[in-house]
């Protein structure tokens, strides 16, 4: 399993357009299999932070989703506005689960 989280703050002005992007990119991941990854988007109180959360179950997966046309727009988009914090990424290690992620 590949645990990967993502977090960065945007422009005030740029945050709806942001949200809106994560939308679709995630109505898009909605129609692949989902047994295979979870992806959450989270907002920090500012309404400008954002955090995402994925959990992969291997790597085919992950490189599918991150060349998902809708995701790739969204990163480009994102990282064109002019950010005030750069995309910090770090890759987590699960220590345990009250539940099972993937079969």
């Amino acid at each position: 399993m590949i645990v990967v989280k993502v977090s960065y703050t945007v422009k005030p002005e740029f945050a709806d357009k942001n949200r809106e992007n994560i939308a679709l990119f995630l109505e898009d991941f909605s129609q692949l299999n989902g047994e295979d990854f979870r992806y959450n988007v989270y907002e920090s109180e500012d309404r400008k932070t954002f955090m995402h959360l994925s959990h992969y179950k291997n790597e085919e997966i992950q490189k599918e989703l991150l060349n998902v046309p809708s995701f790739k727009s969204f990163q480009k988009q994102r990282d064109d506005s002019g950010l005030e914090m750069e995309p910090r990424i770090e890759v987590l290690n699960l220590v345990g689960a009250a539940h099972l992620l993937f079969n």
